[in-house]
């Protein structure tokens, strides 16, 4: 089976990140795309903090209507720093079966000489970049990569579009911005 690790706050799921799912679902023949909210991401900080149980909420509601797409909460059952190497260490002992195609944007891509056992992770997973706008998919690790549409939507927009009273209809499934508005998500 081969499943790709879609990992991220979450917060809120969007436009892009399903449409970086389905993309690389289909251009390397994947079973399953698990999408893994990050407990505390090493990398940023999150202008916004919500609660675990609404950005589950929102993750669930955001890919409900794609039987490949599923929620992988191994980073938020364990405390501390999300690191990607334990991570995947963990999956892997779960999963011995399960060939991982971990899923990262250009920005990331950019940051893997900083990744925590990067040597270690590459000998786990096959990482699949993807491009993002402002940012390079070039690096010397041996990655994979796949060819998406360039959606210049984030996570942060939304949040401070939200803020501003602004719409933010069409940039997330609609089931996701009725809870945002219905639970009063990011001062809706």
């Amino acid at each position: 089976m081969k499943v790709g690790i879609l990992g991220g706050t979450f917060n809120p799921p969007h436009t892009g990140h399903l449409v970086i799912a389905n993309e690389v679902l289909h251009a390397y023949g994947l079973d399953e795309i698990w999408f893994m909210p990050n407990q505390v991401p090493p990398h940023k900080t999150v202008d916004m903090p919500i609660g675990n149980s609404d950005r589950l909420s929102m993750l669930e509601l955001a890919i409900a209507d794609n039987q490949r797409f599923r929620v992988e909460k191994a980073e938020l059952e364990r405390s501390g720093p999300s690191y990607t190497y334990e991570t995947m260490k963990i999956l892997k002992d779960k999963n011995k079966e399960i060939d991982f195609h971990f899923i990262i944007g250009g920005d990331m891509v950019e940051y893997l000489p900083k990744w925590h056992k990067i040597d270690e992770l590459l000998e786990m997973v096959k990482f699949v970049g993807v491009s993002r706008p402002s940012y390079t998919t070039e690096t010397d690790y041996e990655i994979l990569y796949a060819e998406t549409p360039q959606i210049d939507i984030s996570s942060s927009m939304i949040r401070e579009r939200v803020r501003n009273g602004r719409s933010i209809r069409y940039l997330l499934p609609e089931s996701v911005r009725v809870y945002i508005e219905e639970n009063g998500i990011y001062g809706s």
